[in-house]
């Protein structure tokens, strides 16, 4: 399906053949392209295109790029997942889900933008794949399993177990929604997930980097991105946004669209 918003932005709507199943994408492609090097999105863990909501338009319009984002298989539009996610699964988006995403896309040089999650993988997917990535953005990205993240989504936990909160989710992932959740909660707060962390992948990442995190952030704290920003081989930017939480592109998107304009010009 094709169509276009009020400002000539060209929306497009995929379903793409990855293993394991159809992933549902979505791109925006605005007016005038100043740059052939798209920007793809990574959603949360608990994210779908949809709950991106204008930011990829704002961000296509305001980088003069096309940008991509798409939903995880298990995920919004995506193909339901039956098992849950293994303990590797960061890896396992980066060396087989999103490769062949871009295969089939067509897409052989790309920049990240990746939240959450989303924003460990982006890291995990310039780690390996030097010559397509130019650059990462990670927003709210975690770095390692530690108290505070555990005692967020232990919240969120409790948060969902009520029939109101979880039919909000229900809006995004219908059917999907009781995986999605429980692919989040019952993975994170696993005994045998304790040890993962993003610092083996950080040194292998040439590209430039630019790490944001807010100061309210419930899951993370605002040394984060000083240290994804250190880690990595290529040029490392961090920047903490005041008064704002998990979801800076929500919260702070002005902010947001500012720093990353300036980071990829």
């Amino acid at each position: 399906m094709d169509h276009s918003d009020g400002n000539a932005t060209q929306v497009k709507e995929h379903f793409v053949e990855v293993p394991g199943g159809q992933v549902y994408v979505c791109s925006w492609t605005p007016a005038v392209i100043e740059s052939k090097v798209p920007i793809i999105l990574l959603h949360d863990s608990l994210g779908s295109v949809a709950q991106w909501r204008s930011f990829p338009l704002h961000l296509s319009e305001r980088m003069k790029r096309r940008v991509y984002a798409y939903d995880r298989l298990g995920f919004g539009r995506s193909s339901a997942r039956q098992c849950l996610p293994s303990y590797d699964f960061i890896v396992e988006e980066a060396e087989v889900v999103f490769p062949a995403l871009c295969q089939a896309l067509n897409l052989r040089q790309y920049c990240l933008v990746g939240h959450s999650v989303g924003g460990a993988m982006a890291l995990t997917i310039a780690s390996f794949h030097h010559s397509e990535c130019q650059a990462v953005v990670t927003l709210a990205a975690p770095v390692e399993i530690h108290e505070r993240l555990l005692d967020g989504v232990q919240a969120a936990k409790q948060y969902f177990a009520h029939t109101e909160s979880f039919n909000k989710l229900r809006k995004w992932h219908g059917d999907k929604t009781r995986w999605v959740l429980d692919a989040w909660t019952e993975t994170w707060l696993a005994d045998d997930f304790r040890s993962w962390s993003i610092d083996p992948y950080l040194p292998g990442i040439v590209c430039p980097v630019l790490a944001l995190q807010g100061d309210a952030d419930e899951y993370g704290s605002a040394e984060l991105p000083a240290r994804i920003a250190s880690g990595i081989k290529g040029a490392g930017q961090h920047a903490t946004l005041a008064d704002c939480g998990h979801i800076p592109h929500a919260e702070q998107t002005d902010a947001v669209l500012t720093l990353i304009e300036s980071f990829l010009t």
